[in-house]
């Protein structure tokens, strides 16, 4: 495909089990979900950002907050994930979607740009990629990115009877090596020495009070002097504030079920 229409979708809703509310909470003077589409929309390489939220009642703040920032909105069912990011994808008419979270505020547009930039570089080079995400063990949590054809999304919507499948969308993907070019996830360049300041273990996306707390002060922090911050500044700021590091350092990340 010559100009690939790339559509980046992120999911949000207010039920959050562990911290209800999580993606209209405010930090630095906005909600959580509007730094996030804000961020996500600066993504070089986007033709679209959608936000797939659900039908409840519920979530009508959600849609008001990204559908007054402009953003694209799809409304689905709140268990099947998978069926919402499908129909998310088809409205914006989606060749490549990629997938995102909404309790992720801090997400770096220039990362996520440059796996786009790699996914569609396996493309011209006769070795065509079905799915490529970045490596969340090697970078910090809230940083993460997935990006996939949608055929193969509808794919998925069509056959994938798991409840986990169906919940976190991309496994009936990646669970399936056989059938799909599974790309090596995306690690970081040699910016900092791992002796200087560690990433593994670091959480910045948003699951509990602790990591909304750390959060917040990272965008207070760093958006008055540098409003276009990207993750390397974090981890700047975060080196100058040890501390803070402790602040979330007992939260554990959910993990597929």
């Amino acid at each position: 495909m010559a100009n690939p229409r790339v559509v980046a979708i992120s999911q949000a809703r207010m039920t959050s089990t562990r911290l209800p509310g999580k993606v209209l909470m405010p930090a630095a003077g906005r909600p959580l979900l509007a730094h996030h589409l804000g961020r996500l929309s600066r993504t070089p390489g986007l033709d679209a950002v959608v936000l797939a939220t659900t039908v409840n009642a519920a979530d009508d703040p959600v849609a008001e907050c990204a559908q007054g920032l402009g953003v694209t909105v799809f409304r689905g069912d709140e268990q099947d994930v998978l069926g919402r990011f499908a129909g998310a994808a088809a409205l914006a008419g989606a060749d490549l979607v990629v997938r995102v979270t909404a309790d992720c505020p801090l997400i770096d547009p220039a990362l996520v740009g440059r796996l786009i930039a790699a996914f569609r570089e396996s493309h011209s080079t006769g070795q065509p990629l079905d799915y490529l995400s970045i490596d969340s063990t090697r970078y910090p949590r809230g940083l993460d990115a997935e990006i996939f054809p949608r055929r193969l999304l509808d794919e998925a919507t069509a056959n994938a009877t798991d409840p986990a499948e169906r919940e976190h969308v991309t496994p009936y993907i990646y669970r399936r090596p056989d059938r799909f070019r599974l790309g090596m996830a995306l690690a970081p360049d040699a910016v900092m020495e791992p002796e200087e300041f560690p990433l593994d273990g670091q959480r910045w996306c948003v699951d509990e009070p602790a990591d909304y707390e750390l959060v917040r002060r990272l965008l207070e922090a760093l958006l008055p002097a540098t409003p276009g911050f990207g993750w390397q500044d974090c981890c700047k700021l975060l080196r100058d504030h040890p501390d803070w590091v402790d602040i979330n350092r007992s939260v554990r990340q959910k993990t597929l079920h």
